[in-house]
């Protein structure tokens, strides 16, 4: 399971260059347990439109239950990776208790709101004992330092430019990120790297946070700057069929949903749900 939440490890396998052999375009056909990256209906980032955006009040606070845990920071070559080495502890939705398992970054963001791409995206990957997948998106915006980021600058700078390498950093809260809000976006997708596995329950935090310009540029050199172009082009094509009760379930009840199919009772496009 811990591939599979973690995605591809080596970055040499692929790019995020839309001109090399290895780039988003042919994710797909690097390797057959990457096919889903060119093949898949669900696939993310995606652009969170207001158009597109059922606004409902009872998906409930986005809480957590996380605790403090040993934890090892990597870079991977196309981004830095947290990795907690235990029970780190959950979130819950619907019923499902998802175990945090890895924090990384993005700048600038994967997602976007309304066109608009912000200067980092923190992504906080948890499982589930069903082998399900569930991802915490932050966007941040040039500010004040994250207080989260300026914790681990150190042990950033210990591994700056020395790609899959990885360093245990001791224990680290996932509180500490402060994830908790009433307001954010939910939808079905995928994970934004190979093997671009599909299922995935996004969960973005409507309020934007802040960030340094030195933080941002730290990160972005720490990967030999490729994290200046390591994000993925925003999905626009994802119309895979979803069965009703599988939406009902995550709505807690019933309600009107986008792209509902009266005579099949499937659910015809990826509808995005936002939390008030």
């Amino acid at each position: 399971m811990f591939l599979i939440v973690d995605g591809a490890e080596d970055q040499m396998e692929f790019s995020y260059d839309d001109d090399s052999e290895k780039g988003p375009a042919r994710w797909g056909k690097i390797r057959h347990e990457w096919s889903m990256c060119n093949n898949g209906s669900l696939q993310s980032p995606i652009d969170l439109l207001d158009a597109r955006v059922d606004v409902v009040s009872d998906l409930g606070t986005l809480q957590d239950s996380y605790r403090a845990c040993n934890a090892t920071l990597k870079n991977r070559g196309h981004d830095m990776m947290l990795k907690w080495q235990a029970d780190a502890g959950y979130i819950p939705i619907n019923g499902t208790q998802y175990t945090a398992r890895q924090c990384h970054w993005h700048s600038p963001s994967e997602h976007t709101i309304n066109g608009k791409q912000f200067d980092l995206e923190l992504h906080l990957v948890h499982d589930s004992p069903n082998a399900s997948i569930a991802v915490i998106g932050i966007l941040y915006k040039i500010g004040k330092p994250d207080p989260f980021l300026t914790q681990m600058m150190d042990h950033l700078e210990d591994l700056s430019d020395s790609i899959n390498e990885e360093k245990v950093i001791g224990m680290v809260d996932p509180k500490q990120i402060k994830i908790v809000s009433t307001k954010y976006y939910r939808y079905i997708g995928s994970l934004t790297t190979p093997p671009c596995t599909q299922d995935v329950l996004w969960t973005l935090v409507g309020e934007v946070r802040t960030v340094s310009k030195e933080q941002v540029k730290f990160l972005r050199k720490a990967v030999h700057d490729v994290s200046s172009i390591a994000t993925r082009s925003l999905e626009y094509d994802n119309l895979l069929t979803y069965m009703l009760h599988v939406i009902l379930s995550l709505m807690n009840q019933d309600h009107v949903i986008n792209g509902l199919d009266s005579e099949s009772g499937n659910v015809t496009s990826q509808t995005i749900w936002q939390n008030i």
